[in-house]
């Protein structure tokens, strides 16, 4: 089977993972997509070391016949001005699904279902083939969660775009949240939520359970 080329230059250059970083921090998003920062923890090293696999392009067959997965993927949409790679793409039967790999536990309505919803609508518009949903794999259960591409979702992917565009063009980065949010951020000493949000909190100690719920 041939595939398209690797990127479509006439897609907007918003990447698909700042979908993702947008829905759970908008600053974090104009940090790491805006500023170019990024810190590796504990946990991004988990995600690149579960990523291995699924990162190196390539197609093997499934359990269930006339089905497989190709790894790997470059999808963009230019409805949508988006560009990215799934990380799985399963393909058989007439059908396209997504299944976007994450390494902690699902989070029915989270930030990766924007993800993986946009990667699904960016299937629609480039393959002749029915993308009835998209699926989260987590590899803290070892399990695929199916996402329903449903209207208020694909609203959601939309204006997730485009308050991306927004922030990209803003003189200033987004204010932090800091709240609980925080305490999971690779880039919480970059960001420093406490002291941009309220400078007086600069020498405070951080006590556990210190954020905001």
């Amino acid at each position: 089977m041939t595939w398209w080329p690797d990127g479509d230059l006439n897609a907007g250059r918003i990447p698909l993972s700042a979908l993702e970083h947008h829905a759970y921090c908008p600053r974090q998003a104009a940090l790491i997509h805006l500023d170019g920062v990024f810190t590796d923890d504990v946990n991004t090293v988990r995600g690149h070391l579960a990523h291995e696999r699924v990162d190196r392009p390539g197609v093997r067959a499934t359990a269930a016949p006339g089905y497989r997965q190709h790894y790997a993927v470059p999808v963009w949409s230019e409805a949508l001005g988006l560009y990215g790679r799934c990380d799985v793409v399963e393909i058989g039967h007439g059908t396209a699904i997504p299944i976007e790999h994450k390494i902690g536990r699902y989070q029915p309505g989270g930030p990766a279902d924007v993800q993986a919803a946009a990667q699904a609508l960016c299937l629609r518009e480039m393959l002749n083939l029915d993308v009835p949903h998209a699926e989260v794999f987590t590899h803290a259960d070892r399990r695929r969660h199916r996402v329903h591409l449903t209207d208020e979702l694909i609203t959601t992917v939309k204006q997730t775009a485009n308050a991306l565009r927004t922030m990209l063009l803003a003189p200033q980065l987004p204010p932090p949240v800091a709240d609980r949010r925080c305490r999971r951020c690779s880039l919480l000493d970059d960001c420093l939520p406490r002291a941009v949000a309220n400078p007086v909190d600069l020498f405070t100690p951080r006590l556990p359970g210190d954020w905001n719920a």
